[in-house]
């Protein structure tokens, strides 16, 4: 690779790697301030929700800077690979849960929870072996359990996908089902297509007070006699009021052609991405 193109790539590869850790920085002190410590402090003011969540920053940034060993020693210090095989044993359970709650009306709240616990604490429990038994180098025997010797980690993705499903569907179907209510506009299934309202014609409310009937007889005598003389150019008879034309309302219905466009493309691009995961591995 020519040198510019080299620097180029790093310099990518450095953007992308400061916005997850961004994000991860963020997200984790939001929802360390809000949801834990904003709970036994209700009364915390913004300057204290503000410097705590900057404090939990920090604590994360040091963290991270005491793992680098453990970063080096697992997976032959290679980080793209240390950051896939993370991947793949916390994401699949997150993964099978949503893609059941969106696509099977079945899924419970009962089927979730134990599915997700299930999945994670089986990608832990192989995460954790991975850093007791770190690969040994290219040639040497390999002492390592089984599942860690003969599953590749993006193979045990797809497995443990697999079972966090399986589990999901089997407590789903043993406890109770969510109602319609519960599942209303949350899956596939049961959004609800809104129909074209019809045109509602707003008419305008006049502010002008208008007279009543024994003000308007009162009036008439006077207006009788201011005018006797100049009837030619003086009409005593109340002018019509041209009444606004009514504005209609046009309605919010769109038409769910491209979003079922974009939801096609979504499910192809997955399954082309789940066939590099799983041919490449």
């Amino acid at each position: 690779m020519p040198s510019g193109l080299r620097g180029l790539m790093i310099a990518v590869m450095m953007a992308a790697l400061m916005s997850s850790l961004t994000s991860i920085f963020n997200s984790s002190s939001t929802l360390f301030t809000i949801d834990i410590w904003k709970k036994y402090r209700k009364n915390a003011s913004e300057r204290e929700l503000l410097l705590v969540g900057r404090i939990v920053t920090v604590i994360l940034v040091v963290i991270s800077v005491v793992w680098i060993p453990i970063l080096q020693s697992a997976n032959s210090g290679q980080l793209f690979v240390y950051i896939q095989s993370v991947t793949s044993y916390l994401a699949p359970p997150v993964t099978a849960v949503f893609v059941l709650a969106v696509f099977w009306k079945r899924t419970n709240e009962s089927g979730a929870f134990w599915g997700l616990m299930v999945g994670l604490v089986i990608g832990l429990t192989r995460m954790i072996l991975e850093f007791i038994y770190p690969p040994p180098r290219c040639g040497v025997f390999d002492p390592r359990p089984s599942v860690l010797r003969s599953v590749h980690y993006l193979h045990f993705a797809i497995i443990l996908c697999a079972l966090t499903a399986g589990v999901a569907v089997v407590v789903s179907l043993l406890t109770e089902p969510p109602t319609e209510a519960q599942m209303k506009n949350l899956t596939w299934w049961t959004l609800s297509v809104e129909k074209a309202t019809p045109e509602i014609q707003l008419q305008k409310v006049s502010t002008v007070n208008v007279p009543s009937e024994r003000s308007k007889n009162s009036l008439e005598p006077e207006a009788q006699d201011r005018c006797s003389l100049t009837s030619l150019f003086c009409n005593t008879q109340p002018q019509p009021e041209e009444t606004p034309k009514p504005r209609p309302v046009h309605s919010t219905y769109e038409n769910p052609f491209w979003s079922r466009f974009c939801c096609v493309n979504a499910i192809i691009l997955m399954c082309i991405n789940i066939f590099f995961y799983a041919y490449f591995a």
